[in-house]
């Protein structure tokens, strides 16, 4: 076994604060090796230890953890407690109110859209109304194995009604409430729901969204696809519609089928607050969350109760080194995995206090997610890079005017975070005195798999650093031979975790090709990776967005934080386009500052600043002005959309979670067409 981190430390690094290493679960960097180590070698010992924080009606019977990762072999499985039945719901909830007496801790702080619209939830309110929502759903005549489709907005109710999911063995699948009525209608159609769950409306900033109208557009589409599953759509009216603006039922103009469409604030309060959890095998389906391909529809990754349970509560518990008196708050959308995993499942099964955030960083002012941090007295923070590097550009002005003191550690995720931006947030932020976790994981992994945990490990801005227990990554070449040490290539892994996905839901031949067939034997996440001679991880982004340039692997994560350097530039994406000598070469593109020109002069600046800080091999060929970059609802950049554009390919395959559309036509319009 490889142990990560086992070469010198550099004395550069960024070191954990003292006072956080007291009381921390995992305290200094020899404890994490020894429990990494004992994750490897003993993996049945570490994870039952995990699993005995749970009640199982029923014990696993064989080992905690079986596998097949070689297609060569047979088919692609992954097992975890198999043989046990348990219940998510019941150790999210029940376990916390029942077994620890957490009924009247907060589960929840909610925020909405304005600062006006608040609520305090508690593990005890939380559970009644998941019972609640439990019976409805019974009622309406949804049964374990079901699967029902959520596409609600960050109000409490898309919490009820996942966990309610949970409770009666129903399988929820979330769509992000700003997907259009064709994505809603895919994802519909794709898991065969039986029961749309969606709201009147919300409010994203200033602008008002009318969801029921677009979930009724999403229903029509199946009913002309002859795949009309969906037998009853459950409304929610978002209360804080009713304030905001003043009364909008009639802007709405709601429609309504009163044989299709059921008021939740109706029927809630005609069932009980009391609902038996249906015991579930460990491998029973717990969701389904789509995350979109390269091409093709979206593919519907699958997780299940017991593997994920332990997994997202002990990375939770780890990697926020999570605390009784802590207020943590994630600023994703429960309609991501960050959401799932980080907002929802982890969070609940620490018995922790979370914010619920409805809003947007910069409504009703750029200063937003800084008043919501003092006002709930916030100690962990865990948002995106995009984010970020938003609100950097407003300055130090709106940030001073609160009072962060009560943050212990920030979290990043989504991609990785640019050293300008890591250092921002260190020091502007958290004061010099929060590590920062850059946090590396997928919809597909559950949780998180490289990590920092913050009283450990030593920090490196923008690396990810080592892995987390019971994952064994490694780098591969093209030829899938294995690179150790200092190394640049495929990142995999060798070996399961409990909350691995365990297939493409309807599909096991995809999950099968997309995963596991380029190299057998290991589970491929599509992502570049750079291990330096310290043992720590850099991800370089998709691989294929790792360039070969004259026979030179380079990182577009690197160039790109060459480029975000220049003093002009506040964002770049760097992807690759054919080259007649080398192969590939780089097609930069890059937003620049507001009152900044882009000109001759400036492309001249970019590529010596690239070639000075990594070499001649990674000049830019071309370089081109971009007012705004194609990225998804959940702020990602969609550089395989980039890379469409820098050949002047027109098929972009999927973009049903774009955000605005209009961008790419831009980027078309403003292409090179000669080198820069």
């Amino acid at each position: 076994m490889v142990v990560p981190g086992s070469q010198h430390i550099e004395d550069k690094m960024y070191h954990p604060p003292e006072g956080l290493q007291k009381d921390a679960h995992v305290p200094d960097f020899n404890c994490y090796l020894e429990l990494y180590k004992k994750s490897i070698e003993e993996p049945d010992v570490f994870w039952k230890e995990v699993a005995s924080d749970f009640y199982w009606k029923k014990p696993p019977t064989g080992h905690i953890l079986q596998y097949n990762f070689d297609v060569t072999k047979g088919n692609i499985y992954v097992k975890c407690m198999e043989g046990a039945k348990t219940n998510m719901c019941y150790n999210v909830l029940d376990r916390n109110v029942k077994d620890k007496n957490l009924g009247e801790r907060v589960a929840f702080y909610w925020e909405g859209n304005s600062p006006d619209h608040h609520e305090a939830i508690t593990y005890g309110q939380l559970l009644g109304q998941v019972c609640r929502c439990s019976n409805l759903l019974k009622q309406m005549g949804v049964r374990k194995g079901d699967r029902v489709a959520i596409y609600l907005p960050m109000i409490p109710e898309l919490v009820y009604t996942m966990l309610a999911c949970a409770r009666i063995g129903a399988v929820h699948s979330i769509v992000f409430a700003g997907f259009s009525a064709e994505s809603l209608c895919e994802r519909i159609m794709d898991s065969q729901c039986s029961i749309l769950v969606t709201a009147d409306g919300v409010y994203r900033g200033e602008k008002l969204i009318n969801l029921k109208q677009i979930a009724d557009e999403a229903l029509e589409k199946c009913r002309e696809k002859a795949s009309a599953t969906v037998t009853k759509c459950l409304v929610v009216k978002h209360h804080a519609l009713r304030t905001q603006n003043g009364d909008i039922s009639n802007k709405l103009q709601t429609p309504w089928d009163a044989a299709c469409d059921v008021c939740w604030d109706e029927v809630m309060g005609q069932v009980s607050e009391q609902c038996e959890p249906e015991w579930l095998d460990a491998e029973d389906p717990l969701f389904i969350l789509y995350t979109s391909g390269s091409t093709g529809k979206p593919k519907g990754v699958l997780h299940t109760v017991a593997g994920y349970l332990l997994y997202t509560s002990l990375t939770f518990k780890y990697v926020f080194d999570h605390q009784p008196d802590d207020v943590y708050w994630c600023t994703a959308d429960i309609g991501w995995i960050t959401g799932h995993s980080y907002i929802t499942y982890g969070p609940l099964a620490n018995g922790a206090t979370s914010v619920l955030f409805e809003g947007i960083p910069v409504h009703p002012h750029v200063g937003r997610f800084w008043e919501v941090i003092e006002k709930y007295r916030v100690t962990k923070f865990y948002t995106a890079p995009t984010a970020i590097r938003l609100l950097m550009k407003y300055g130090l002005d709106p940030v001073q005017k609160y009072d962060l003191s009560s943050l212990r550690i920030l979290g990043t995720v989504g991609e990785p975070i640019n050293p300008e931006a890591w250092h921002w947030y260190h020091e502007v932020i958290g004061q010099k005195r929060c590590p920062v976790v850059d946090t590396f994981w997928q919809t597909e992994t559950g949780g998180h798999v490289l990590t920092p945990l913050p009283a450990a490990t030593p920090l490196k801005p923008g690396s990810a650093t080592f892995p987390f227990f019971g994952v064994e990554p490694t780098i591969l070449n093209e030829h899938g031979e294995e690179l150790e040490g200092e190394a640049e290539g495929y990142l995999v892994f060798r070996r399961p975790w409990p909350g691995i996905m365990r297939t493409v839901y309807g599909n096991q031949e995809r999950f099968e090709n997309t995963y596991f067939k380029k190299f057998p034997g290991f589970y491929v996440t599509g992502d570049g990776c750079r291990r330096d001679k310290d043992g720590y991880y850099w991800i370089a982004g998709r691989i294929d967005d790792m360039i070969n340039v004259s026979g030179h692997l380079l990182s577009t994560a690197e160039v790109e934080s060459s480029l975000t350097d220049h003093g002009a530039v506040a964002e770049a994406a760097v992807v690759s386009r054919p080259h007649k000598v080398k192969g590939e070469c780089l097609y930069c593109f890059v937003t620049l500052k507001d009152c900044r020109e882009f000109n001759r002069t400036l492309v001249d600046e970019l590529k010596r600043q690239v070639r000075e800080k990594i070499g001649p091999i990674a000049t830019p060929d071309f370089i081109q002005n971009a007012p705004g970059l194609p990225k998804t609802r959940s702020g990602k950049i969609m550089r395989r959309v980039l890379r469409q554009i820098a050949r002047n390919e027109k098929d972009l395959g999927d973009l049903s979670t774009l955000a605005d559309p209009k961008v790419v036509e831009v980027l078309f319009s403003q292409r090179c067409e000669t080198a820069a």
